[in-house]
């Protein structure tokens, strides 16, 4: 696959994808609200998207080393289509939670295939660039989708919003039946005793270049548990990256959940200044991403700007908790967007320099699904810390999940730094 041609149809692809998911984001629960759902039913359809994320991850990662790159693409928007379709169309409890479920699935495929074809096609020198190009589209797309659906929902009917996504969705198709796929000979193949055809890999590219110092295996030889790189086996790798993942997404699924309410309660801000604040956070990350990523290829220290981002987070999460000065906090979200795109960019660029070819789209589909479920989780034990504590004890337990993560990068950091002495 060459990434170089492809890499603007991904962003393409990652633009309409996200832009989408923002239109029907405010939307979705006064749609289904319409048609007389009780409470309950409505929340257990909220859940089944982020059950359909967990689940999402593992499955989305053998249907890449099965069919490739761009076929896995077709499937998840194609997937994504039918869902949005769906929801215009319906109007029974069971069909929307059952589309709901199958979103969550394709949303988080879409997310374990584009990262691992950056990984897989991209070398230590561009994934962090690359990375940030991705980043860069979904937040261009974050930030258009709600002001798009917001304005048709003043004209049209809630239905019409689903049907523009429906569009996006098909339009996406057509850019990932534009990626071009033909492998090109494979100069390691060469060098493979066994003879095994590297060329016929499920990801139709040629094996990612390696710095001299790491070891990759090939795609169908055994992998050998140990990289020398780092040090760490392969489970000790996932759990790792897992881990600081998972306290990443918690994070941020707090924030999303409850900066709006702690916005409006204790800063008693009105909802056109908590969604400009939104706006400055796709903003900033949709102009920041590809130069955080272009640091990222040439420091050499992946997880210290990992760190870094982090840091900024927690910056911007400190000066909303000081202050409700609009400026200052605007300056703050400005600095946490930069932060999540310093951090992501970073994150799966770092991935693809350490876990060799064969197992990497496996290790990205599983990080990201035990990361779905801190989106899960988080925001429940939020709830219990507004009901015995306040909104403000919420973003303390915010700080702490960051603060752990950067913990965690940190011990991963010293592990790879004292291996390569």
């Amino acid at each position: 696959m060459d990434i170089r041609r492809n890499l603007p149809l991904l962003m393409i692809i990652c633009f309409l994808s996200q832009m989408g998911g923002f239109m029907i984001l405010p939307l979705f629960p006064l749609f289904i609200e319409e048609f007389g759902l009780s409470g309950w039913m409505m929340g257990v359809i909220f859940a089944l998207f982020y059950v359909g994320k967990v689940i999402g991850g593992v499955p989305a990662a053998a249907l890449y080393r099965k069919i490739g790159g761009k076929r896995a693409l077709i499937a998840m928007l194609l997937l994504l289509a039918v869902c949005m379709g769906g929801f215009a169309v319906s109007s029974v409890a069971l069909v929307f939670g059952l589309l709901r479920l199958l979103q969550g699935l394709a949303s988080t495929g879409l997310t374990v295939v584009v990262r691992s074809i950056i990984g897989d096609e991209g070398n230590v020198d561009n994934r962090g660039l690359y990375n940030g190009y991705i980043s860069s589209s979904e937040g261009g797309g974050m930030v258009l989708g709600p002001v798009i659906s917001g304005w048709l929902s003043l004209h049209w009917p809630l239905s019409v919003p689903f049907l523009l996504v429906t569009v996006c969705c098909l339009m996406a198709v057509v850019a990932a039946m534009g990626m071009k796929t033909a492998a090109k000979p494979n100069p390691v193949s060469e060098n493979v005793a066994d003879g095994h055809d590297l060329s016929e890999s499920p990801t139709d590219a040629k094996p990612t270049q390696t710095p001299a110092d790491y070891t990759v295996s090939p795609v169908n030889a055994t992998p050998s548990p140990i990289i020398p790189s780092t040090g760490l086996t392969r489970r000790q790798q996932l759990i790792g990256y897992g881990t600081v993942h998972f306290l990443e997404m918690s994070a941020y699924a707090v924030f999303l959940t409850y900066f709006a309410l702690y916005a409006a309660h204790i800063m008693q801000w009105d909802p056109f200044a908590i969604s400009l604040a939104f706006t400055v956070v796709g903003i900033s990350t949709l102009a920041a991403a590809p130069v955080a990523g272009y640091l990222s290829d040439r420091m050499g220290d992946r997880l210290l700007l990992c760190m870094f981002g982090m840091l900024m987070i927690g910056i911007e999460v400190v000066v909303f908790l000081s202050t409700s000065s609009y400026v200052l906090v605007y300056v703050g979200m400005l600095i946490g967007g930069v932060g999540g795109a310093c951090y992501m960019d970073s994150f799966f660029a770092h991935i693809g320099d350490h876990i060799p070819d064969e197992g990497r789209s496996s290790v990205i589909g599983k990080i990201v699904s035990v990361a779905e479920i801190g989106s899960i989780v988080s925001p429940l034990v939020a709830a219990l810390l507004v009901e015995r504590g306040s909104l403000y004890t919420v973003f303390v337990f915010n700080l702490l999940l960051i603060a752990a993560a950067i913990a965690v990068q940190a011990v991963m950091r010293s592990r790879y730094r004292s291996k390569r002495v």
